[in-house]
C-alpha cells in the first residue's frame, strides 16, 4: 500500500488538536489593515479558531498523517 501524500496548501493553514478538531486561523488579518474598522481588527484578532464541522472531514482527508 503506498503512502498517502499530504496536501501542502492544507498543511499551511490547519492544524490538528489532541481531541480531532480542526484549528485555523481567522481571515482578514494579512494586510490592508489601514482600510479596516477597530471592530474588524479586534474580532479577526483570535488566532486560534476551529473549522467548521461539515468541513472537517474533507480536511482530515487532506491531511492523512495528523
Amino acid at each position: 500500500m503506498p503512502k498517502l501524500k499530504t496536501n501542502k496548501a492544507a498543511n499551511k493553514r490547519y492544524s490538528m488538536t489532541a481531541t480531532g478538531k480542526v484549528k485555523r486561523t481567522k481571515s482578514n488579518r494579512r494586510h490592508l489593515l489601514a482600510n479596516k474598522t477597530r471592530r474588524q481588527k479586534k474580532t479577526g484578532k483570535i488566532q486560534n479558531a476551529y473549522a467548521d464541522k461539515t468541513c472537517k472531514n474533507g480536511i482530515k482527508k487532506l491531511l492523512p498523517y495528523s
